[in-house]
């Protein structure tokens, strides 16, 4: 019974369980209604004995895999720092890929602490390349743009992140803020931020391979540390941070101006809307008796058709619409229901 379980386990997952009951019971009572054996049985099973790992050895052989060796842990490191960390540091996704990547290889895979372990080791190696190639991309001019613009914003911020210098400095906190409600004033703050950022003249390719999770995760620790452990980093590490905070940030600002300008001009856009229906509803309230000049144009045009009426007003107005619309009017004059006046005017 207790072979059978490791045998359909192995099968659908590539290892062993990792204790005794990560077998579902409903499993249990499957196989062993297949074999016909009582499903009481597994629990009697030897999880420490000779014979079960007589039995991990005949299943192993029986799918092809092995054990595995040091020498797999650091294959498995050395995939993972060329191929997956890249574009993925989830951890709960590369724990699934790395039992892929022992599955791929016929490998049985050690247990979760050592995966844990390997997986942290691939991480902190592929971070110290990482960190060592960006600084090699960044030109000196920068690297001293970086340091005294640090240096600048922690002095303001020794201040509780007060507001911006008399000097237009800015503080850590307002480069990392939002724009706020839209105006003049934010669309000034965020165009001095993005002075500031670009003033540090960052490479545009710098990150250009790496994907935008990956940079993420690097702003946002940059973002939550305090400036005055990033400034206690050594220099890969700190540049590294510092310039994948202000890339990102560069085109956040970028997006937040563009932003601000579209809700402005749609401001204006519905102000100036608003403004001329008010001009026209006033000029509309200053001629008295709209419908006695309207009917008596109207009439006047229907009772004298000949001349001028037929050459100018019939091609713009024909007569049977004069006509409709005295006897809306004269219908509105009446207080019986009848159609807005107005309908004819666009018409």
């Amino acid at each position: 019974m207790g072979f059978a379980v490791l045998f359909k386990f192995f099968q659908y997952e590539a290892r062993f369980p990792f204790y005794k009951f990560e077998v579902p019971k409903a499993v249990i009572q499957n196989i062993a209604k297949q074999i016909e054996a009582p499903a009481e049985l597994y629990s009697q099973y030897d999880w420490a004995g000779r014979s079960i790992t007589y039995h991990r050895t005949q299943i192993r052989e029986f799918f092809g895999f092995r054990e595995d060796t040091i020498n797999d842990a650091e294959e498995v490191i050395d995939w993972l720092c060329k191929s997956v960390l890249f574009q993925d540091h989830d951890f709960e996704h590369l724990v699934e890929t790395v039992y892929r990547r022992f599955r791929e290889m016929k490998v049985v895979p050690p247990t979760p602490d050592r995966i844990e372990r390997l997986i942290r080791t691939a991480i902190r190696t592929y971070e110290e390349q990482f960190f060592q190639a960006t600084l090699e991309k960044l030109p000196m001019a920068s690297l001293s743009k970086l340091d005294s613009l640090v240096d600048s914003i922690a002095f303001l911020d020794e201040d509780q992140g007060g507001p911006s210098s008399d000097e237009g400095l800015l503080s850590f906190q307002e480069l990392k803020a939002d724009p706020g409600k839209p105006g003049v004033e934010s669309v000034l703050r965020e165009a001095s931020k993005l002075r500031t950022i670009r003033n540090l003249e960052l490479p545009d390719d710098l990150f250009r391979d790496i994907p935008l999770k990956v940079l993420t995760k690097y702003r946002q620790r940059t973002a939550t540390e305090d400036l005055r452990e990033l400034r206690r980093h050594p220099d890969p590490i700190r540049y590294t941070l510092l310039a994948a905070f202000f890339w990102l940030r560069s085109m956040e600002i970028t997006d937040n101006l563009i932003e601000l300008l579209i809700q402005i001009v749609h401001r204006i856009g519905v102000r100036a809307e608003c403004k001329v229906e008010k001009e026209i509803l006033n000029d509309l309230r200053k001629v008295s008796n709209k419908y006695g000049i309207l009917f008596n144009m109207a009439q006047s045009a229907v009772n004298n058709p000949d001349g001028i009426i037929r050459d100018v007003i019939f091609p713009v107005v024909n007569e049977q619409t004069l006509r409709d619309l005295i006897k809306v009017i004269q219908t509105h004059r009446s207080g019986l229901p009848g159609e807005n006046p107005y309908h004819y005017i666009g018409q």
